[in-house]
């Protein structure tokens, strides 16, 4: 996961991209159009974004020797500040990052465009799985496809995590928001020209920050599922996960020929391309609730001017007609106060139009995403909310800990004569016609890409590269 480093707390800097380059970026390369033309994009992309961070702090030791000094030390730090975090949350503090479920579901949805290629930064040494020094860093990128199990790969996981709260919609964010994503992607497109700084954002990127550790704790609280957050918690550790093994490869890989300092250098670069673009933190601090309620009545506007009836009428326009100016939709939800439709800083069953969207009889029952009538929901509320909560309840570790204590599934059985296995049985006789290990490890890396890891086809073929390679 990612590690603000040493700048001050809540603080990051940006990339210094053209504006909309990041964001189409990141879906022209998970389209998977030509190879020469994205490679060569790639290229230009992360010169550009290498430039960007090249005068950003970089707290990795001097020399190499000291990286599991180095490891140690920051797994302490992060220990001791997450004590105490919990030490004020035993003593009466509020949560420190989300002021309500609403805001958690703001931070979930800000952050997609980055989990949704987790891993992808690795993607391009896969073509080199039979060179020993790689072992490490192909594995920790099998271990983030869930090594081909739905209920264990990052991305399924995600996507599930999305859809369950209704915040799949994330394609619209602003450029800043797909840096990260842009990186990753970039850099398993050109890993051959980039292969130290692949190396170092990997060792940045895999260190376990507090944010993490604090996310995991309040979405537990708030009713959803931290499973996503809690993986990575324990995949990421210091002693055996991917933490130490970011350590351990990059060793691996150090040259044994050349110029082994200039090589560090690059890692260093590599390392500093964590700090690019918008953050845990950076997402969390730019919540304002105001604005996004507005937001999702503009967007709704589009089609809500057309179909509302003329019978009610707010200071002399139909609901059409205030739906029609995108302009006049902050004035319009004035208005409802007004006119006591909505009731703010009350419970939002008080208000009537909370009571028009939800419940499966309400006149506009399906009207608004589970999203967004949380944010509708929170914004009512107000300080309303803020009272129900001044009385924290425990975490709730029953929903913390559902997924971790189920068995873990065996692995899937072979595919069945239907056509829901089509893909996994066809998949299995082209293998079958192919002369050695080898060649059926080339004809299984298309399926193991960022874009397509994550389908029927890419998992089942995940499970087979990773039964070749281990």
């Amino acid at each position: 996961m990612q590690l603000t480093r040493s700048l001050p707390a809540d603080v990051r800097p940006v990339s210094l991209m053209e504006p909309t380059a990041s964001r189409d970026l990141y879906f022209t390369l998970l389209e998977e159009p030509d190879r020469d033309a994205a490679r060569r994009s790639a290229v230009e992309y992360l010169s550009s974004q290498l430039e960007a961070a090249a005068g950003l702090p970089c707290d990795l030791p001097e020399d190499p020797a000291g990286l599991g000094e180095w490891l140690t030390g920051h797994t302490e730090k992060i220990g001791l500040q997450y004590q105490a975090y919990l030490d004020s949350r035993r003593a009466g503090a509020p949560r420190r990052y989300f002021s309500s479920k609403a805001h958690a579901l703001h931070f979930l949805r800000g952050v997609a465009p980055t989990k949704l290629v987790d891993g992808a930064w690795l993607y391009g040494l896969l073509q080199r799985w039979d060179e020993p020094r790689f072992q490490g860093l192909i594995q920790t990128y099998l271990e983030e496809l869930g090594e081909g199990l739905p209920e264990k790969n990052h991305v399924v996981l995600y996507r599930k995590l999305l859809a369950s709260q209704g915040c799949d919609d994330w394609q619209s964010l602003d450029d800043e928001h797909f840096v990260q994503g842009a990186i990753q992607l970039a850099l398993a497109e050109a890993a051959e020209q980039f292969l130290p700084e692949v190396i170092g954002f990997n060792l940045g990127y895999e260190q376990l920050p507090l944010h993490l550790l604090i996310t995991s704790y309040e979405l537990t609280e708030l009713g959803i599922d931290p499973y996503y957050f809690t993986l990575h918690v324990t995949v990421d550790n210091a002693d055996n996960g991917h933490a130490k093994k970011a350590v351990q490869s990059l060793l691996d890989a150090w040259p044994q020929v050349g110029d082994s300092a200039e090589f560090y250098r690059r890692v260093a670069n590599g390392y500093r391309l964590n700090e690019l673009g918008a953050s845990t933190l950076s997402v969390i601090g730019g919540f304002d609730i105001e604005q996004e309620v507005q937001r999702v009545f503009e967007k709704k506007a589009a089609v809500g001017q057309f179909v509302h009836s003329d019978y009610c009428r707010f200071e002399g326009r139909t609901v059409n007609q205030w739906l029609a100016a995108p302009e006049l939709i902050g004035q319009f939800l004035e208005v409802m106060q007004q006119r006591g439709w909505i009731k703010r800083n009350q419970d939002p069953q008080a208000s009537r139009f909370w009571q028009l969207i939800t419940g499966e009889q309400a006149p506009m029952f399906g009207v608004f995403s589970e999203h967004e009538q949380q944010l509708i929901h929170d914004w009512i509320a107000g300080d309303w909310l803020a009272e129900q909560q001044t009385t924290r309840g425990k975490p709730n570790l029953r929903l913390a800990q559902r997924r971790q204590t189920e068995q873990a599934r065996e692995k899937p059985a072979g595919p069945a004569d239907n056509d829901f296995d089509q893909e996994a049985r066809l998949l299995l006789q082209q293998l079958a016609q192919l002369p050695n290990r080898a060649a059926r490890m080339r004809h299984l890396l298309p399926l193991l890409s960022p874009a397509r890891h994550h389908s029927n086809a890419g998992l089942h073929a995940t499970r087979l590269f990773n039964g070749l390679f281990n």
